[in-house]
């Protein structure tokens, strides 16, 4: 026999709206009423009709969380600590008012971006989280202005994680952004602080906002220090990989031999840069200093201790998940900038002289 909502109710001795509110999680109520709830329905091991519910609700149970590569930690990482406040309590057993955090990879295509926002919108997913740099095309900003007004109206919560604020919508419940263009200048001003003069950049992707952030702030401390004459030569673009950072480092070199430091766009791309100064057989940093950004799990376990920026992934990851559910309130203005940290180790020194 199929266990119903009623059925609960008289389990718990309160009325059928009272568990539809501690199931949906969409009204408050008393935490022993709560706990009793929840009781029956393990008791009784009631199961919420989900497409049910969703086709009588404004949205269903379901969270997006969209990332470029979620083999990448940059992006796993923040999706992880998202899925954490998004799923509830762990070890509970219960459903609750939590919602099911459903990763979509999108490999970095802007098509497939799209693609996704419009599947969430069919299943009227309750939040979507969009991680990670935007495309700087404006036909897609305008599609994407679109698409994400639409499920703003149809009671879908829109939460950017490590992401600047889409210019034009006010569909975005909150941006928090990553500030990168500081984090480039303080990088490159502890090189300069080094005593190094000429510094080559692994930069990602031109059409990418991160890259465009990280990279000006390199320039701008640069132009500080009277060096930014060179900076358009001592510069090339890759994608966000190991093997980019590698290519990229020899084409450097070959352009300027004399480079006594290589600044990479994150640090998985730096590690290619490291393998390419070995390969040439340089030291680091004897030879030339090495830095990324992220400060990725890896980074300190490299050799040597990778000099990077500490950007605190899993905080504004998990930040971005109880925005989406609703549990934490916006920050003023929708907008907050997440301030990025120096990690000086041992993969950068002062160059060598003589």
């Amino acid at each position: 026999m199929t266990v119903t909502l009623a059925d609960v109710a008289a389990r718990a001795r309160v009325s059928p709206a009272t568990v539809s509110r501690v199931l949906n999680g969409n009204y408050p109520v008393a935490a022993a009423t709560r706990e009793r709830v929840l009781r029956a329905v393990d008791e009784l091991d009631y199961v919420l009709n989900g497409p049910a519910s969703s086709l009588a609700a404004a949205t269903s149970d379901l969270v997006g969380i969209l990332v470029n590569d979620i083999a990448d930690p940059f992006f796993g990482i923040m999706a992880g600590a998202a899925q954490t406040e998004i799923g509830g309590q762990e070890g509970t057993g219960r459903a609750g008012g939590e919602k099911l955090a459903v990763v979509c990879n999108t490999g970095g295509s802007p098509e497939r971006e799209l693609t996704y926002l419009t599947l969430l919108q069919r299943q009227r997913a309750a939040a979507v989280i969009l991680t990670g740099g935007a495309l700087e095309d404006p036909a897609h900003i305008a599609a994407m202005t679109a698409k994400l007004a639409k499920l703003a109206d149809a009671g879908t919560r829109v939460v950017l994680c490590g992401r600047p604020p889409l210019q034009g919508s006010d569909a975005i419940v909150a941006a928090l952004a990553f500030d990168n263009r500081g984090g480039g200048r303080r990088l490159t001003d502890h090189l300069l602080t080094l005593g190094h003069r000429r510094i080559g950049y692994v930069a990602g992707p031109v059409e990418r906002t991160t890259t465009r952030d990280r990279l000006e702030g390199h320039r701008a401390a640069l132009r500080d220090a009277g060096l930014d004459g060179a900076s358009e030569e001592l510069t090339v673009h890759g994608s966000y990989s190991r093997r980019s950072g590698y290519e990229a480092t020899l084409e450097l070199l070959r352009r300027a031999p004399d480079l006594t430091a290589v600044v990479a766009a994150n640090d998985t791309v730096a590690l290619g840069a490291c393998a390419a100064v070995r390969d040439q057989g340089l030291r680091i940093p004897a030879d030339i200093s090495v830095a990324g950004f992220d400060d990725l799990p890896f980074s300190v376990d490299a050799t040597p201790a990778l000099t990077t920026v500490r950007l605190p992934l899993f905080e504004a990851g998990a930040r971005a998940g109880r925005l989406a559910m609703g549990t934490e309130s916006p920050p003023p203005g929708g907008i907050a900038t997440i301030p990025a940290e120096l990690m000086a180790r041992a993969s950068t020194a002062p160059p060598r002289t003589g």
